[in-house]
């Protein structure tokens, strides 16, 4: 089972994109999970990590990102509200739902959440608000297995019941409900489908695998072993050389400094201020530019950065090496 569409855009058709499919904002940089396996779980790591731990998107802020995308000659197609931290501990996620749908610069807007936050009354509101995806993670099949995991002491009972109101008003909200199978038992995998059919027809819960995608972030030292065998998907491990994501997304942390990637949790491939930049300046940086640059040219593994990254392993990126030297002529050109 897996995530992502089968129905994609060949990129190698599109590159240069004069308007990202996708752009990232997140509503807060902090969680109240401390999972073993995420660099935002790990409180010490985050105090000594420069520009982390900042907190919530200032909502003014977030008017002004969305209507910047009006200077786009398209709309954005997804919206990703979520980046490091758990989004709904913002107060005005709705609001943010809300705001970016009514803008017509967005076609869709989605997240990703522990749902530890949900009630029937949020759950409404965002529907209501127009939210098309909520990517829910779950991380264990019981109260202890959450303790052991994220340090948080959640009710099982009211979490899955939440997550099933939810589901019973999604309207036009697409729900998918994951776990990594690599934690726990066949017996608990097996658990973990029963609890989310049960009374939930229709929904096909994701088991899914661990990868290294936080570069520069010690796994080993926390306990957690990557799944070698298969990707994060159940796919084959193959890695691509070019990544393909900077050509079509980036990300806006809560700061308002945006990264070239989705997965800068270090904070160290920033490449502008949405406080004193528009949105369509840092798509169009020089900085930015030159890093797809550096991508064509065959040389990411030599990035101190990308150059470790397992989402070009393991995340079943797009492939698009076979067009490399062209695409690196289209841009110059």
């Amino acid at each position: 089972m897996k995530r992502i569409s089968a129905e994609r855009t060949a990129l190698e058709t599109v590159i240069p994109l004069a308007t990202p499919f996708i752009i990232y904002i997140d509503p807060s940089d902090r969680c109240n999970f401390q999972c073993s396996f995420c660099p935002t779980g790990d409180r010490n790591l985050m105090k000594n990590t420069a520009g982390r731990n900042h907190g919530l998107l200032d909502f003014e802020l977030y008017q002004k990102i969305i209507d910047d995308l009006g200077e786009f000659a398209e709309p954005i197609k997804v919206i990703r509200l979520y980046k490091d931290g758990e989004p709904l501990i913002h107060p005005r996620f709705a609001d943010m739902i809300r705001y970016a749908k009514a803008s017509g610069f967005v076609g869709r807007v989605d997240t990703t959440t522990n749902a530890s936050l949900l009630t029937p009354e949020k759950n409404l509101a965002l529907i209501e608000a127009g939210l098309d995806r909520i990517n829910i993670s779950i991380y264990g099949v019981n109260s202890q297995h959450y303790l052991d995991f994220t340090k948080f002491k959640i009710d099982m009972d009211k979490l899955v019941a939440n997550i099933r109101h939810l589901y019973e008003h999604r309207a036009q909200c697409e729900v998918v409900v994951k776990i990594s199978g690599d934690f726990i038992s066949p017996v608990e995998r097996q658990t973990f489908l029963d609890i989310f059919k049960e009374g939930m027809s229709g929904l096909d819960p994701s088991i899914e695998h661990t990868m290294a995608c936080w570069s520069g972030f010690d796994f080993a030292s926390h306990g957690i072993e990557i799944n070698q065998d298969q990707g994060i998907y159940g796919q084959l491990i193959q890695e691509v050389s070019t990544c393909p994501y900077v050509f079509y997304s980036f990300a806006i942390n809560s700061s308002g400094i945006a990264s070239l990637c989705f997965l800068d949790w270090q904070r160290k491939l920033t490449v502008g201020n949405l406080r004193t930049s528009s949105v369509k300046s840092i798509w169009n940086d020089p900085a930015f530019v030159e890093h797809r640059k550096m991508m064509l040219r065959g040389d990411r593994k030599s990035h101190p950065v990308c150059g470790p990254c397992g989402q070009m392993s393991h995340g079943q990126p797009d492939n698009i090496d076979p067009y490399a030297t062209m695409l690196l002529e289209k841009i110059q050109g």
